[in-house]
């Protein structure tokens, strides 16, 4: 392997891993890129000739997460359940094993669009690309589910995610993903299914 290109990728990974953790721990606005630089251990032109931006660094940072998140959502979910009704409910057992986890803040997309008001922030855009992307795996249980109406499962379902996210992160408690999941359960439970002509 070249190694000029693996030096160029390690300084690469290196900002990325140390602008992630200070990201998600402290708040993208409250981190500078002269801290990222010091923490990250690179020069300031190799953290501008892989970023050419703040801005550029959110949004390699968002999509790094977004891909690992959503990999890791489906993992877990598929491990727990494989019958598509009860993998519906493991969303929010994969939910609870991540409010357990010692370094939950939130979620970094919800967090992000919130201090990136802007709409046309290319981070902001990457946070909506997310929600919609969930949005899409949830509908796609449904469909396999045979629900009759999975768009509208999914939307809902989609809210109370959301909604036991910011409540675990506001109250500091795993027990809003049980709590989630209870209310799930009902509206699954009640959802009309398609019928078999």
């Amino acid at each position: 392997m070249n190694k000029s290109k693996t030096t160029r990728k390690s300084v690469r990974d290196r900002i990325l891993n140390t602008a992630s953790s200070l990201f998600y721990r402290e708040g993208i606005r409250n981190v500078g890129i002269d801290r990222i630089i010091a923490e990250s251990g690179v020069a300031k032109m190799s953290l501008y000739n892989h970023f050419k931006s703040k801005d550029a660094l959110i949004e390699a940072w968002l999509r790094q997460q977004e891909e690992q998140w959503c990999e890791w959502l489906k993992t877990t979910i598929e491990q727990r359940a494989s019958n598509p009704s009860q993998q519906l409910l493991a969303i929010f057992d994969a939910l609870r094993e991540w409010f357990e986890g010692p370094d939950f803040r939130g979620c970094a997309f919800i967090n992000a669009s919130i201090e990136l008001a802007n709409a046309d922030h290319p981070g902001h855009r990457v946070a909506l690309e997310h929600q919609q992307s969930i949005y899409r795996y949830i509908k796609s249980i449904a469909q396999a589910a045979e629900f009759s109406s999975p768009e509208q499962l999914a939307r809902q379902l989609l809210l109370i995610v959301q909604g036991a996210i910011v409540v675990a992160m506001m109250e500091g408690s795993w027990s809003t993903a049980s709590q989630a999941k209870k209310v799930a359960a009902t509206l699954i439970q009640t959802a009309p299914k398609s019928r078999v002509t």
